[in-house]
């Protein structure tokens, strides 16, 4: 079996999400376009590989996207659940897309090491660092490429435990202005899985969102290992020209019916297309 959807198989897919789509075109006030790609609609590449943990939420994430892009008309979204795309290299006889034609990629809680030549990977870095691309990285999407150095330093690391599963988190807002987040309260709770770094430090990235650590149980957790108690839950960094979005929301199928996770990441791929503008600026951990 051919392991790919296209955007037009998912269609009737993604018309199983309208009403969570039209709840969250309600909360956030999101009836038009507000900026348009400078000469076309921008194109998104949303990959899905998984070669270790699959999660049952990731046809609700590709889904969301597909159907963001096409009510608003600020982008077409190809979704694979392949690496064929990732590449310059040009495949004209079979109609076949390379990175030379998208704005954006996103990695839809992609697991394990993907299927990735040399080639394909300097490609990919190339398409953020040197052409000024876009990439959001959703949930699992660092529990990806442990074996390629180049990526933890993109996305800003790797996936090290959940050391609370999926739990009632008590989240801060520390950066109310970024586009993506500016719609969440100072402080909130969303039922999620939310991920452990490792390889990872707020001194290279803009953290976002992160848990309260005071209101953490760190009782007989073996699974805890950051002793600075500094949990990311999202954040902006650049890598190069381009601009990077990493969040661990996501993980259930329920996140992606919340019109505040949606409106998060439909945010999140605006900027990282250049259509906003927020900082990537690194600041101290709050009451530090």
């Amino acid at each position: 079996m051919v392991n790919y959807v296209r955007s037009s198989v998912l269609l009737a897919g993604a018309v199983l999400f309208a009403g969570a789509t039209s709840r969250f075109s309600q909360a956030s006030g999101q009836t038009a376009p507000t900026t348009m790609p400078p000469n076309h609609i921008a194109h998104v590449l949303v990959v899905a590989q998984t070669k270790g943990f699959e999660h049952d939420s990731i046809p609700d994430a590709m889904a969301n996207i597909w159907k963001w892009g096409h009510d608003t008309k600020l982008w077409e979204a190809t979704l694979r659940t392949d690496t064929e795309l990732l590449t310059k290299k040009e495949v004209k006889e079979r109609n076949v897309k390379n990175l030379n034609y998208f704005d954006a990629l996103v990695f839809a809680s992609t697991t394990g090491e993907l299927d990735l030549t040399d080639d394909q990977k300097a490609d990919m870095l190339s398409f953020i660092k040197d052409d000024g691309k876009g990439f959001v990285g959703i949930h699992a999407a660092l529990d990806t490429n442990y074996k390629w150095p180049e990526y933890g330093e993109m996305i800003g690391g790797w996936f090290d435990q959940h050391p609370w599963t999926t739990f009632n988190a008590p989240i801060v807002l520390e950066d109310p202005s970024f586009p993506a987040v500016k719609h969440f309260p100072k402080e909130f709770v969303k039922r999620d899985e939310i991920y452990q770094d490792k390889a990872w430090s707020r001194d290279k990235v803009n953290v976002l969102l992160s848990l309260d650590a005071s209101k953490l149980n760190y009782e007989n957790n073996p699974r805890i290992h950051r002793t600075d108690h500094d949990f990311a839950v999202a954040w902006s960094k650049m890598y190069g020209k381009g601009r990077v979005f990493y969040s661990t929301l996501g993980h259930t199928k329920e996140a992606w019916d919340d019109p505040d996770i949606q409106k998060m990441y439909f945010e999140a791929i605006k900027w990282v297309l250049g259509m906003t503008e927020g900082s990537t600026t690194s600041h101290a951990k709050p009451g530090m």
